[in-house]
């Protein structure tokens, strides 16, 4: 379990030099508000921010967050990430700022924006009003131009001196030996030749890498002739190959007087192979770090054919252009931009588009279809990670396949929902509804994303509507997971609104119509039926016609000649059984929407076994999400049945799971029923504590304590046991405790087992 308070970046490679930098820094952040470090790219920014934040982090009880802003290419984006970057994973309809403000408004912790320069508008702005609203705030902002905000304290970065200091040399040889381990600077005259490179860089730590890194081609002595030569020549703006960057740079970004690094990276692109370049140029369209697969999908094309993609990666790592990490790929923001500037010269920006949103519409289909099975977590995780890219994606294929663009926003809309960017699964389903027709499985997935994401957000109407109609699509496309899917929905919002016994026999009656292995012929073999009230009153919608072919309903309680189904044999999930090998998601869910709806009606001699069934049937097939609230539902039937050891042991099954999949709303529901188990054992400090552990959660997710309505009366007997034994007093300074406490450093202290005094 990570206890660490906050978020930085790694850093990959040796710090030198900036002790008098550090210092301004160490001071701007003790006694200002807002800090912006500013300088030409490539003068090391982000490496002297992360060095400072790390520096300062401990003053900050709530932690130092990074939020890098240099894969947005617009403002779209802004707030997600910077409410991603703190933790915020909210639940709610309301407005993202005033979310995060709210978030922000009692926190003590340092916020670093890195690389803003080209959002500088909506960054201002934005801080502006998260300073105005949470006095206990820093933010330090990395840019090449100030953001003009009010109460901006400036601190400018000049390159690394080169007269009368080692940084620049020594960086340099840093950067030699981190590439060949037996290089040195011992030969006769490599020491001043290495000194006169830094010198004609300028100090600059970026040109002094990518000169360091020619250095497999090229002696030192060789490598100082070169650059001597290209630095004392005039620039002819003819010459492509002696000043590409010269003239398809911006020069609100690159100012013309910083000729220096525009001409070294330059030279660093002409010492490349062809293939090198353009794989420079096509790994651009990427927004977030990479791995060797993915370079292959998006860049492959042309000359470059997978096993070039991967000739030219390692060729574009040995000369920095790109960095390894030891797990994945990434581009410095600075050679990023170059690259693109060829792209479009090049005329392939359309074509890289396409590249990357096919790679990531298949990165979608082999998560979906991974979902159910032992890669679960590292799939979500993928997703997760993805985050930007994924997005990026969406927008391309909304601007230009409408049908891939439907299918990919059910795919990413599904893990979203799940466990969290609740706002961008609504966004983008809504947005692939309104772009043109679909129909089948894409339509059922996109109507259930907006179903779930909206039920999340409290909308408890919108999550009955798509209820509904994702039922009548699945019931007219004679569709069983659909129709699973459907039922999880509708159950869900009425074990939200207070309606358990309606839920219980929908869900039923779906698990039992849509049974694995049911012959030809039987009831729900040609999509007859309907689970519930979730598809009536749909007068014109597809299936909500008793009359039309493939969409009469499944008949009721004793209709139809279907007889009453309540937790009998046969029905998984109800009876305890242990279900089908390799069950859908959408099957082992609907089986989790029976369990609850047991639980909720106290019928706990029936969910007991259902629970434990259902947990099995998660585990065989390597399903966290559902598993992890089964045990949520074990810990909470043990409670009620007075085994409250039982029930914690249960409660942190469950909570190690939700953290895994980073799931902030199952974690909240967790720890409020190992409050309740810890309470019910005597310790109330303890149990207090970890209750206000839960309720940072419910604060991250933006909602007051949400879950099914008996949900209330366990919290409030929980309550009552801690207070009762340990008084009022040591109660809420135990509370106010967990409440303060980071979330992370509270989860940690609440998975520890055992009964603490």
């Amino acid at each position: 379990m990570m206890t660490q308070v906050g978020f930085l970046p790694d850093e990959t490679s040796s710090f030198v030099g900036r002790r008098a930098e550090l210092a301004r820094l160490d001071t701007a952040l003790a006694t200002r508000r807002m800090t912006t470090l500013i300088g030409p790219g490539g003068v090391g920014k982000t490496r002297l921010a992360v060095r400072a934040a790390r520096a300062a982090a401990d003053r900050y009880p709530d932690g130092a967050w990074w939020a890098d802003l240099s894969p947005l290419y617009d403002d779209a984006l802004l707030l997600p990430t910077v409410s991603d970057a703190v933790g915020l994973a909210d639940h709610t309809l309301r407005m993202p700022v005033e979310a995060l403000c709210e978030w922000l408004s009692d926190k003590r912790l340092l916020l670093v924006l890195d690389s803003a320069e080209h959002l500088r508008g909506p960054c201002s702005h934005l801080l502006a009003e998260l300073i105005t609203t949470s006095p206990g705030l820093t933010v330090l902002v990395t840019s090449r131009q100030p953001l003009d905000t009010r109460g901006e304290h400036v601190v400018r970065i000049q390159p690394l001196p080169v007269d009368g200091a080692p940084d620049a040399l020594r960086l340099f040889e840093d950067r030699l030996r981190a590439a060949d381990p037996h290089a040195d600077l011992e030969a006769p005259g490599d020491r001043a030749a290495a000194a006169d490179i830094c010198r004609r860089l300028e100090g600059i730590p970026l040109a002094i890498e990518l000169a360091a890194a020619g250095i497999g081609r090229h002696t030192v002595a060789q490598l100082a002739t070169r650059i001597g030569t290209r630095f004392d020549a005039p620039v002819d703006a003819e010459d492509l190959t002696a000043s590409r960057l010269d003239l398809l740079a911006d020069d609100s970004l690159w100012p013309r007087r910083h000729r220096t690094l525009r001409t070294t990276i330059g030279w660093s692109h002409e010492l490349c192979t062809p293939l090198e370049r353009l794989l420079w140029a096509r790994l651009t369209v990427l927004r977030t770090d990479f791995d060797e697969a993915t370079a292959r999908e998006v860049c492959t094309g042309g000359p470059l054919t997978p096993d070039a993609v991967d000739r030219a990666l390692q060729g574009l790592v040995a000369q920095s252009v790109v960095q390894w990490d030891g797990t994945r790929y990434r581009m410095l923001d600075t050679l990023r931009e170059y690259g693109r500037m060829w792209l479009t010269e090049l005329g392939e920006e359309r074509a890289a588009a396409d590249r990357h949103a096919r790679s990531f519409l298949g990165l979608a289909r082999r998560a979906h279809d991974g979902w159910t099975g032992p890669d679960q977590i590292s799939w979500y995780h993928r997703i997760s990670d993805t985050h930007l890219d994924l997005c990026a994606a969406l927008d391309h294929l909304l601007a230009h396949d409408v049908t891939a663009a439907q299918e990919m926003a059910g795919l990413v809309g599904f893990f979203w929902a799940c466990c969290g960017h609740l706002s961008e699964a609504r966004g983008y389903a809504q947005r692939a509804l309104g772009a043109g027709p679909v129909e089948g499985a894409h339509l059922t997935r996109l109507q259930w994303v907006l179903g779930v994401a909206a039920l999340l957000q409290g909308d408890f109407a919108t999550a009955e509507k798509y209820g509904a109609l994702c039922t009548a699509t699945a019931l007219y496309d004679r569709d069983d997971d659909g129709m699973l899917g459907a039922t999880y929905l509708s159950g869900l919002t009425q074990l939200m609104t207070g309606e358990p016994a309606a839920a219980l026999e929908a869900a039923e009656r779906v698990l039992r119509m849509t049974e694995p292995g049911r012959a030809e012929g039987e009831p729900g073999s040609s999509g007859e039926g309907e689970p519930g009230s979730s598809g009536e009153g749909m007068s014109g919608e597809p299936g909500a016609s008793g009359d039309s072919e493939g969409s009469r309903p499944y008949g009721r309680s004793g209709e139809a000649g279907e007889p009453e189904l309540s937790g009998g044999p046969g029905v998984p999930g109800a009876s305890g059984e242990p279900g089908v090998p390799g069950e859908s998601a959408h099957r082992l869910r609907c089986r989790l929407i029976t369990v609850f709806a047991l639980t909720a009606l106290g019928r706990l001699t029936e969910s007991l076994p259902a629970a434990t069934a259902l947990r099995r049937s998660c585990e065989r097939g390597g399903e966290y999400w559902t598993r992890s609230y089964a045990d949520y539902q074990l810990a909470l039937i043990a409670l009620l049945q007075g085994r409250p050891e039982d029930s914690a042991a249960h409660a942190r099954d469950m909570l190690a799971g939700k953290h895994r999949l980073r799931d902030s709303f199952g974690i909240a529901l967790g720890l409020d029923i190992l409050a309740a188990a810890i309470a019910a054992q005597g310790a109330g400090a303890q149990a207090a504590r970890v209750y206000g552990t839960g309720h940072a959660y419910w604060r991250m997710v933006g909602h007051p304590q949400r879950g099914t309505p008996e949900l209330g009366a366990v919290r409030e007997n929980c309550e009552l046991q801690a207070r009762a034994a340990v008084g009022d007093e040591a109660y809420q300074l135990a509370f106010e405790r967990g409440q303060a406490d980071n979330a992370e450093v509270g989860l940690a202290a609440a998975l520890q087992s055992g009964l603490q005094p």
